[in-house]
């Protein structure tokens, strides 16, 4: 199970860089000629602050957009983890971590929608 989680993990952390990677050469491609205003703070547009704000605008191709995909894969990532180790728990029957492991998902699914935890 450690291998296999591992490997889950890898795998995340490698396919959320590549997508990063691809947003940012998007926007240097699309604004790399664009001199920076560092004068004025911009922070992201309210439309990519939700997570159906970065689903709504990646058929667009939006570089910040995937950049923002990219990112939430990155943060989806330990949560597959907890995910699988909670199935692999119920199949091996063991009632214990069974419960932590779901204490542990439900700690982070609230943190992650409601903010706060």
């Amino acid at each position: 199970m450690d291998e296999v989680i591992g490997r889950l993990l890898r795998a995340g952390v490698l396919i959320a860089g590549l997508v990063v990677l691809a947003g940012g050469a998007l926007y240097l491609l699309r604004h790399g000629h664009e001199r920076p205003a560092y004068g004025v703070f911009q922070g992201q547009p309210a439309d990519l602050r939700s997570v159906s704000g970065v689903l709504a605008d990646l058929p667009t191709l939006r570089a910040r957009a995937i950049i923002q995909l990219g990112l939430l894969l990155l943060i989806a990532t330990p949560v597959a983890r907890v995910v699988f180790a909670l199935a692999a728990f119920a199949l091996q029957r063991d009632r214990t971590y069974v419960v932590v492991t779901s204490i542990v998902l439900l700690a982070l699914l609230y943190g992650l929608f409601w903010g706060r935890l």
